[in-house]
């Protein structure tokens, strides 16, 4: 069956994520040993460890599983509304942005100025939002394939936080449909978030493929869903999940070669 649409997540898919909340976690490292006397790689190693086990142990963490909203994101989403778990989230990240700058001067620092966990949570905040930028070959790609394809996209996360990254990246142009999973709240991997796209978009889960960096979510949320995958390998961003995708790439620019041997299986 021929491939009509594809569905692309969003983060470390089209957008650069991970990375850049590494380069902001060095950056304001930096910050703290210019103003703080840190040692500004420990800070950052620091910082981001605190950040993990400190939302892992949060009482959102279950609603931010729910519908992907990672730790290094609470240091910077407004998570804007008025459900109670977007206004539970937005009043806990205020004090978990500060409590974490706070143990990772604690850990270098015996004594520092009251207002600088603050001055760095900030800072943090400032400097991720404004570093928004794409992995290499998106727009060209998007550009390539909506000339013969619908695409669409399906990304986890907060609603006010994702649509601000969709904004960001220029991209919003070329989707047909959009699904961010805190607007609908249900996320990848479950299959009805798909195929509520795919509902959008008029096509069959035969006729589709989804695009992703994520196994557990991405892949086998495809999968559930009776979509084939590329998964889209990218370092740093990498997991393990058991769950084999249909299709193996490390950059965007393979996937029109895929779709043409999906087409023409003889590669005539």
């Amino acid at each position: 069956m021929a491939i009509r649409a594809l569905l692309f997540d969003l983060d470390d898919t089209l957008a650069v994520d991970e990375a850049v909340s590494h380069e902001t976690f060095a950056h304001v490292a930096a910050v703290a040993a210019a103003r703080f006397d840190a040692e500004p790689a420990r800070f950052a190693t620091d910082a981001m460890a605190i950040a993990r086990e400190l939302w892992g142990e949060g009482e959102c963490r279950p609603f931010c599983r729910s519908i992907g909203i990672s730790a290094f994101e609470c240091l910077w989403g407004g998570f804007t509304g008025e459900t109670p778990e977007l206004t539970a989230l937005r009043n806990w990240a205020q004090a978990y942005r500060v409590e974490v700058f706070a143990k990772a001067l604690t850990l270098q620092k015996s004594d520092f100025p009251a207002e600088a966990p603050g001055v760095l949570a900030s800072e943090f905040s400032a400097t991720r939002r404004g570093r928004q930028r794409l992995l290499q070959g998106a727009r060209e790609l998007m550009t390539e394939l909506s000339a013969t394809h619908s695409l669409a996209l399906l990304t986890n996360g907060a609603p006010d936080l994702q649509r601000e990254k969709i904004a960001a990246s220029g991209l919003e142009s070329f989707f047909k449909a959009i699904a961010v999973s805190g607007e609908h709240g249900i996320g990848k991997p479950k299959p009805e978030i798909f195929h509520r796209l795919l509902s959008e978009l008029g096509v069959s889960p035969g006729e589709a493929i989804m695009v992703g960096n994520s196994l557990e979510r991405d892949i086998a949320g495809a999968r559930n869903a009776g979509i084939r995958s590329i998964w889209i390998r990218v370092p740093g961003a990498e997991e393990q999940a058991d769950v084999t995708p249909d299709h193996t790439i490390s950059a965007l620019s393979e996937i029109p070669r895929i779709l043409k041997d999906l087409e023409d299986p003889s590669g005539n």
